[in-house]
């Protein structure tokens, strides 16, 4: 016993040392992400990517490697191991092969295909471009795939003679749809074949059950303000002959077939489209003819994963306030029916060919992403991957749901991190986080994670931290999610400060140290909160919008703002000033960090700039941090560092988080 009881005590110690480390950015950066999970076409295996971040002397960024585990969870094994990423595993449909993306050659994304009991991995492609998606056909014999049309050689050459001028939105490239045979020809080559070389861009694709059509939806240019002008079509593999299927007002996506071939079930937005968006599922016979469209889901955002086996449901996912909610719809009776399952964050959901297991990755605010399994009879998830037991965790500050009224009686919910061994009654420095969007939403999602905001260290730190979902936010229906129209900074800013004072009033918040921090839609409400306040004693502004007339100009969504705001500016110009922090600069005093990457073009630079200088010129405490190559969000893991270090530097100096928490 007393042997017993020292090799217990000294696994203790060794389980305590490896524990003992404290939440920092660069830990946060090693927390693998898990991703595409996709189970075999017999249910007994599956395959998911892990990624890790790579920094080297030259090198920054984030590699993912394809896995294979059993669908027990028992055994794991690494697939690919090139210095360069390989993702999007996808199955053969009898189980024997997997086909994968990667960019191991000169960075373009090809195609390869490897032998599921493992070996070298075989390239099907060698384009000058990129594959965007692919799927196998139903026989295995063949794979469809796009790719975006390549620069020709007088492009090519003009850019190496610097004569690389260019109009804008003109000679965009459009992705087609090819088919690529899987056996080589007498030559030893496999020559891939364009299905489709109509003027607009293929998306997302499905092949029909026996192999002869592929439904696939197409937009008028790949540009992100052109979504609104997706349609359905259908080719016949054989002739490369194109047809007409979905084509109205409405954004028509994600074609799938049925199980028997007969019908197509597609994503339909409301007509006319909207930023804020809403849409339903409408099934359609695969003849042709007008469609049945099912009943309105509760976000009116579905997501679907699949037809189940016996094509009477379709099963889809969606936000549901701070986790993620799985239905399936029974067709026939267009009813809803809840799939009961634990509460947690749900993504990358996918049915496998045969239609009896689902894979997908689940998270929650204490457990980083791990891949998980679910037979479709019973749905009980069985993890599969490790992919983070290695690394020895600390403690995260513990995140509740927290609801309280806003100024006009609306309910609004957040989450509320405490920081880490957090005592009742004990007042600490809070932040105030903002998604983006408007239209995003805040979830149980691990909070030790990679991103910008080191959610995890700062409660390590000594900070408490809330993430409200005001009104605008997706996951709690459609009339919420557009309660913000034309209100940018009006009932969404009262949201976002009775949430404050609701932690203040638990006793949690020291309301002497009050911070707030956003990215895109969130740098907005950042910038304009301390335009309207001076409650708190620092900010950090990411990638903020911050003229709503310049930013419409200059953006690559021009037909966001006017959406929202129910015109162009030299149509509302009034309503575009008022809710503009640049056009009420005037008078701010709160300490300023702004970051923004400077190949941001969803919000250009500029945004950001033109506040800097407002702050500078009055004599505001300010920085500004430019983070070279990123777009929307910085993507690098060195530039995740700097942009999470200089967030904890710039509150811990004016807010003094982690002299708290030595207290």
């Amino acid at each position: 016993m007393r042997n017993f009881l020292k090799a217990t005590f000294a696994l203790l110690l060794l389980v305590s040392a490896a524990t003992a480390q404290m939440w920092t950015p660069e830990l946060q950066i090693k927390v693998r992400a898990v991703g595409t999970p996709r189970v075999s076409p017999d249910g007994r295996r599956v395959v998911y990517t892990v990624s890790d971040a790579v920094t080297t002397a030259d090198r920054s960024e984030y590699v993912s490697q394809v896995w294979m585990a059993t669908s027990d969870g028992r055994e794991n094994v690494q697939l690919t191991f090139a210095d360069k990423s390989s993702t999007n595993p996808r199955w053969s449909p009898d189980g024997n092969w997997i086909a994968f993306t990667s960019t191991r050659k000169e960075n373009k994304n090809n195609l390869y295909l490897l032998r599921a009991t493992g070996g070298e991995a075989e390239p099907l492609t060698d384009l000058k471009g990129s594959v965007a998606d692919f799927e196998w056909s139903p026989d295995g014999r063949s794979i469809a795939y796009t790719s975006a049309d390549p620069k020709t050689e007088e492009e090519e050459k003009n850019d190496k003679a610097k004569n690389d001028f260019r109009w804008v939105d003109e000679n965009v490239k459009m992705a087609r749809l090819y088919v690529i045979p899987i056996q080589k020809d007498s030559a030893g080559k496999r020559e891939p074949r364009k299905l489709t070389s109509e003027n607009y861009n293929v998306g997302e694709f499905d092949w029909s059950p026996d192999g002869s059509r592929i439904a696939f939806s197409h937009s008028k240019t790949p540009l992100a303000n052109d979504w609104t002008t997706s349609d359905v079509s259908v080719v016949e593999v054989a002739t490369g002959k194109v047809t007409v299927f979905a084509n109205t007002p409405a954004a028509e996506n994600a074609p799938l077939y049925s199980p028997d071939g007969k019908w197509v079930a597609v994503s339909v937005s409301d007509n006319p489209p909207r930023w804020a968006q809403s849409g339903t599922i409408e099934i359609f016979s695969a003849a042709g003819g007008q469609p049945k469209t099912l009943a309105a889901s509760f976000d009116g955002q579905p997501d679907v994963a699949g037809w189940s086996a016996d094509g009477r449901r379709i099963y889809f996912s969606e936000a549901k306030g701070t986790g993620t909610q799985l239905y399936a719809f029974d067709v026939a009776a267009d009813r809803i029916e809840e799939i009961k399952t634990t509460p947690a964050v749900y993504t990358a959901i996918d049915l496998n060919r045969a239609g009896t297991a689902f894979a997908f990755v689940r998270q929650t605010p204490e457990s980083p992403q791990e891949a998980f399994v679910a037979a479709a009879s019973d749905f009980a998830p069985a993890q599969v991957s490790r992919a983070n037991a290695d690394l020895r965790l600390p403690p995260v500050g513990k995140t509740e749901v927290v609801r309280w009224k806003s100024t006009d009686g609306k309910e609004i919910e957040g989450l509320l991190t405490y920081p880490v061994g957090y005592q009742a009654g004990r007042r600490v420095p809070l932040i105030l986080n903002i998604h983006g969007g408007p239209a995003g939403v805040f979830q149980q999602t691990f909070v030790g994670g990679r991103g910008v905001y080191p959610i995890a260290t700062f409660a390590a730190r000594g900070y408490a931290v809330l993430r409200p979902n005001p009104r605008g936010s997706s996951g709690y229906g459609l009339e919420f999610r557009r309660a913000n129209v034309k209100d940018w900074g009006g009932a969404d800013f009262q949201d976002l400060m009775t949430g404050v004072d609701k932690v203040i009033e638990m006793g949690v918040a020291d309301p002497e140290r009050l911070g707030v921090m956003g990215w895109s839609y969130g740098g907005f409400m950042t910038t304009w909160i301390v335009t309207q306040t001076k409650r708190f004693k620092a900010a950090s502004a990411g990638a903020p919008v911050t003229n709503l007339m310049s930013f419409t100009g200059t953006a690559d969504i021009p037909a966001f703002i006017p959406d929202y705001f129910g015109g162009q500016f030299w149509e509302a110009s009034d309503l575009y000033q008022k809710h503009s922090p640049m056009f009420n600069v005037k008078g701010v005093t709160t300490p300023t960090l702004i970051e923004h990457g400077d190949a941001d073009i969803r919000v250009p630079i500029s945004q950001s700039l033109e506040f800097y200088h407002a702050l500078k010129a009055q004599g505001v405490p300010t920085r500004m941090l430019v983070l070279p190559r990123q777009p929307h969000g910085p993507t690098e893991p060195k530039m995740q560092l700097a942009a999470m270090q200089a967030n904890l530097d710039w509150f811990d100096k004016y807010l003094g988080g982690t002299e708290s928490s030595r207290q």
